[in-house]
């Protein structure tokens, strides 16, 4: 019954997400809702708790949507009274760490850490301080998955983190959601203690910075502020596209950082977009953000995502999660990479709690939300398009009668690649193809299919060619 009434608050709030995702918009949803974790419900009081993952989050959540939350879940199940929504109880709860150094015992910090949504790690030094950085301990270089999409960035990023001084400084690590920026600095931040364990380290969004900034205006401690804020070895800012329009939060970040970088310190930045496309940013910050070097982080190619995945399932062991599965998920789940392993944890955790199999049919089932957002609508015109591109033949040989071989394989292909990418019956696809019967196009589809399996140019004029149509 427990199993069974967790299924159910799982496919409730898959459902609720999507509407909220609709209604919030992407930023606002990624940020705040996608957290969220369903916890128990009790039938007796109404009650049902929502778990975030700090204090703050919990906190931010909770004075901004929770009536909407509440009003979403009362909808979807008439027998819920109350949402509650905090940190989960399971999770070790330190002293929290304000900006001005102190944790709960009057220790001083000899690194600070406030990042909403991080876990923290926590040790004694010789020297009896407390040492404690807002840095999520699973998030390291050596769980970074590389490829060609990211290697750039994971190279500056390892550079920034090595003992000797970095040639450039700050690094701007510019790369949409979902693709493994945030992961970056985390990985800096622990390495950079690793080489030295005395350094002091500042992580935060730049959210959390307006945060901070706007208190120690209110509480006339600008000088503390500032004087802390310049204090440290490592400024990691998160998401610095938030601090646009804040005119006295931009100068002062304008003063940290030339007076920083004047001392060899080192800042790294991560946001959304290039610094030259942050809109209502003052010029000078904008010349000291891509003064030093900016990494772009480009969308995970599909090699990338099997990559990923495959990664990801040594958590899992010893479940079975068959190849076909992994294929259609890195080949369907492809806008971002927090999607990607999302859906195969949303899978994973359906079919243990439900006691099936891990199958492509139950992806298919348990994914529609995922999945549907994510799949873009490729034409047939634009894979006989491509196709004639890449092989450098004439558009018209597409629906031509000719049999040469250097005109039949091209045609081929694209009939396969049409099957595979487009959800057209083989007849719909012969008619695209100047008219062929059905059976010519089933010819050609196990054709390449077998082809791929003993010719491996033939394979990777494939594999380049779904790279090009699904980018």
């Amino acid at each position: 019954m427990e199993e069974q009434e967790a299924v159910d608050l799982a496919a409730d709030w898959a459902d609720i997400s999507q509407g909220l995702r609709k209604d919030l918009g992407h930023q606002l949803f990624s940020q705040w809702i996608r957290p969220i974790q369903v916890g128990s419900f009790c039938k007796d009081t109404g009650t049902l708790h929502l778990f975030l993952p700090t204090e703050f989050s919990a906190n931010w959540v909770q004075d901004r949507f929770h009536d909407r939350l509440s009003l979403a879940w009362k909808i979807a199940r008439s027998e819920v009274r109350n949402v509650k929504i905090g940190v989960h109880p399971g999770r070790r709860k330190l002293a929290d760490l304000d900006f001005r150094g102190e944790d709960g015992f009057g220790h001083r910090a000899a690194n600070d850490g406030a990042l909403a949504g991080a876990r923290a790690m926590e040790s004694i030094g010789d020297d009896g301080f407390t040492s404690s950085v807002g840095l999520d301990p699973s998030l390291t270089f050596a769980a970074f998955v590389t490829g060609t999409t990211n290697v750039l960035a994971k190279n500056a990023a390892e550079r920034m983190a090595q003992a000797e001084k970095p040639q450039f400084s700050p690094l701007y690590l510019k790369a949409a959601t979902g693709q493994g920026k945030t992961h970056l600095l985390h990985a800096i931040g622990h390495a950079y203690l690793q080489a030295h364990p005395r350094a002091r380290i500042f992580y935060c969004s730049a959210e959390r910075f307006m945060v901070e900034f706007v208190s120690a205006l209110k509480s006339n401690e600008m000088i503390e502020f500032k004087a802390r804020l310049r204090g440290f070895d490592l400024l990691l800012v998160d998401d610095i596209q938030f601090i646009i329009g804040k005119a006295s939060a931009q100068e002062e970040l304008l003063y940290t950082i030339d007076a920083l970088l004047a001392e060899g310190k080192r800042l790294v930045f991560a946001a959304d977009r290039a610094p030259q496309a942050l809109d209502g940013v003052e010029p000078r910050l904008l010349s000291r953000l891509s003064m030093g070097l900016v990494a772009d982080i480009q969308s995970a190619d599909i090699e990338l995502r099997r990559l990923i995945l495959q990664s990801k399932l040594v958590r899992f062991a010893p479940l079975d999660v068959p190849a076909d599965v992994i294929e259609f998920l890195a080949r369907t789940i492809n806008r971002n990479v927090r999607e990607l392993v999302g859906g195969l944890n949303k899978l994973i955790a359906y079919a243990q709690l439900t006691g099936q199999d891990v199958s492509l049919q139950l992806a298919e089932e348990q994914l529609t939300d995922i999945l549907s957002a994510n799949r873009r609508r490729i034409t047939i015109d634009e894979i006989q398009r491509t196709v004639c591109q890449f092989y450098r033949i004439d558009r018209a040989e597409m629906s031509s009668k000719r049999r040469a071989r250097a005109v039949v394989r091209p045609r081929q292909v694209a009939m396969y690649l049409a099957k595979v990418l487009t959800p057209r019956s083989y007849p719909e696809i012969g008619r695209k193809f100047g008219g062929r019967d059905h059976s010519t196009v089933i010819h050609a589809v196990r054709l390449i299919e077998d082809l791929r399996q003993r010719d491996s140019d033939m394979d990777g004029d494939v594999r380049s060619l779904l790279r090009q149509l699904e980018s």
